[in-house]
Parts: C-alpha cells; structure tokens; sequence
C-alpha cells in the first residue's frame, strides 16, 4: 500500500482533477457552469450500462447491459476478480503490515487542562473507552491508507462497488470514463478518497454488500441520474464518510460506540443513517446539485449532534424495508441547468471544509 491519505494518482491526473474540497472545481461559478452545459447536452448514451465512450488512451470501448474486457487507462486490462465481502476486506486491513504502522503512530487525543477539562467533563461527550482504542485506531489508519493499485484487496473492492451499483457481471478498467458515470470527478477514483482514504471505499463497499443496505443503496444511485436531480453519487458517498470520520475525531460517537462496544460498525451505520437523511431529503424536497453544499453543512451538524436520532431512523427504516420510501420522483419543473449558478458541493467559505 502506499503511503500518504490521499488516492493512487498521475501528474497528469493532479493537474485535471484537483483534490477534494478546492475550491477549483465545485468553488468557482464558472467551474459549475461548465459542469451544468455538459449535463444539459443530449444524454443518449449517459446510462451506466449502456454507453459508447473513446478513453484517453484511443481506444473505444463499449458497454451494452455488460462491460466488455478493455484496457484501461494504465495499460492493464480489465480482468474478472472475485466479489469482496466486507468482513474480509475488514479482515485483511486488521492484518496488514503497513497500516500496524500506521495505526502505532496515531497519537492519542491532547488532554485537555485547568478550566477546559472541567467543562468537557461536566458537559462534553464521554471518552471512548479503552478497549475500543485500537477499533478506533483502525478507522483512522484506513483514512490515511491510499488506494493501492498493486494490492489485489484494493482492486478487488473497487470492483465490487462497480458490479453492485451497476449490477454488472463482469469487472471493469482499472481506469476509465465509467467511474463517472458512477459519480466521481474523474476516470480515478482514486484521486477523490483525499482526507478519507480507502476508509471511503470500505464504507462504500459496506454499503452495497450489506444484504439490507444494498436496495437503499440502489435506490440513491438511481436518484443520482435523475434528469433533474442528479449529482455525483461517489462524491457525495466520500462527503458523508468525511463527515462520519470528523464526528469520530471529535469524539460524538464515543457514547454509542461505548454502548454498543463496537466502532467500526457504529461509523458504518451512521454512513447509511446520513446517506439515507440525505436521499430522503433530496427526493421529497425536490433538491438538485445547487442545493447540496447546504445539505451538507445541515447533514453534518446533524450527525454530530444527534446521531441517536439518525441511527434510529435508520433502524426504522430497515424493519419497514425498502419499499415504504415508494417510486423514484417524477422529474420536477426546473430551470434549465444553463441558468443555474451552483453552489456545488463545497461553496461556503470559512465554514465547512468538506470534500
């Protein structure tokens, strides 16, 4: 594995996609706008399993209900692997030698002193116990881990995420244009995992392998490609995980991870509790990309001040099933996406820094 806590990425790449959270790119007006007109030409092969697409690389490579075996953008070529679960994953990251290092040099929270310390002892959150120190560490160390593209583990959880979402047999290129039909910036998605690490990726992988997650999973990728609803379902995915990790930073998660003696579980539950506040959010209120920033902030404060309150919607959410959340929107009237002046996904300054 590499080190750094970012993404496996180019020069080139660095200079086309910049990282999560600058302002180049979601930040500037312009930068929106140019995303708007490429969204508002006709869309015939804009679906995730049926496009025609010519790579960086000059070679045209199709895909009609199944993707067909290409070379990507590295030179190697697409190969069938095995599906992941996430215990394995989790398993193998437990073990690996690299991120035991990684997990050693985390150091532990400043102690607060004199008048701070009685305050967050009477009013501040309670400490994660001990015993849950090295879970915690866990977590943080897959935040630092970058995707790898020599680690089989890697690669094989990239492509799950693609065969789950796209409900695709076969895998796909290492990279390519149909990572963004899947809702990251560029054909890396390694470069958007900034600040989240493979962390990003396992929790999205949690997401769709997960037998009573995967259809809410569908149902928000579906939504993604909305006509008029759309936005970018991998970003918005490493956005909540970012959003997850502060909270555990911050410890407002040691209470429900003390209660129920697990932390990883506790993150990946409160991904799905915000993703799906989020979805509902989105869907009923008729939002669209111009609306997300400020969704953000508001998903943020939430799952930092209440996140009982979300974890139990999720619980609810998951004893009804699926099919209370009803039909996919009709397309709402809306200005054309020519008009629009978005915020994007990171537009306040000052106050959030999320990816």
């Amino acid at each position: 594995m590499n080190g750094g806590a970012g993404g496996s990425e180019r020069p080139e790449e660095r200079q086309r996609f910049p990282p999560p959270g600058s302002s180049r790119l979601w930040g500037r007006t312009g930068s929106c706008r140019r995303w708007c007109r490429e969204r508002s030409r006709p869309r015939v092969m804009r679906s995730v399993r049926s496009c025609s697409e010519r790579g960086r690389n000059g070679r045209l490579w199709k895909r009609s209900g199944q993707v067909q075996l290409a070379r990507g953008l590295g030179g190697a070529p697409a190969v069938a692997t095995a599906p992941i679960s996430f215990r394995e994953a989790l398993q193998f990251f437990r073990t690996a030698a690299e991120l035991g290092e990684r997990r050693r040099k985390l150091r532990a929270p400043r102690r607060r002193q004199g008048l701070a310390a009685l305050l967050r002892f009477l009013f501040g959150p309670p400490r994660l116990q001990p015993q849950l120190r090295g879970e915690q560490e866990l977590a943080l160390a897959m935040a630092q881990c970058a995707l790898d593209d020599n680690e089989s583990v890697h690669m094989r959880i990239l492509q799950t995420i693609y065969k789950k979402l796209t409900r695709s047999r076969l895998g796909c290129p290492r990279y390519g244009a149909h990572w963004e039909e899947l809702g990251f910036q560029g054909t890396d998605p390694g470069t958007d995992l900034r600040g989240t690490g493979m962390l990003a990726l396992m929790q999205l992988l949690f997401f769709v392998m997960d037998p009573q997650m995967l259809p809410l999973a569908l149902d928000i990728f579906r939504l993604s490609q909305h006509e008029t609803q759309e936005f970018p379902f991998g970003i918005m995915s490493v956005n909540i995980t970012r959003i997850v990790l502060q909270a555990l930073r911050e410890e407002r998660l040691s209470r429900e991870c003390n209660r129920r003696q697990q932390v990883i579980a506790v993150l990946n539950d409160l991904y799905a509790a915000a993703f799906l506040r989020l979805y509902r959010t989105w869907k009923g209120q008729h939002k669209t990309i111009a609306d997300s920033c400020f969704l953000l902030k508001e998903l943020e404060l939430s799952t930092k001040r209440k996140p009982k309150q979300l974890l139990k919607s999720l619980e609810a959410f998951v004893s009804r099933g699926p099919t209370a959340e009803g039909p996919a929107p009709p397309s709402p009237p809306s200005p054309s996406s020519r008009e629009l002046s978005f915020t994007g996904l990171c537009d306040l300054e000052g106050e959030l820094r999320l990816v």
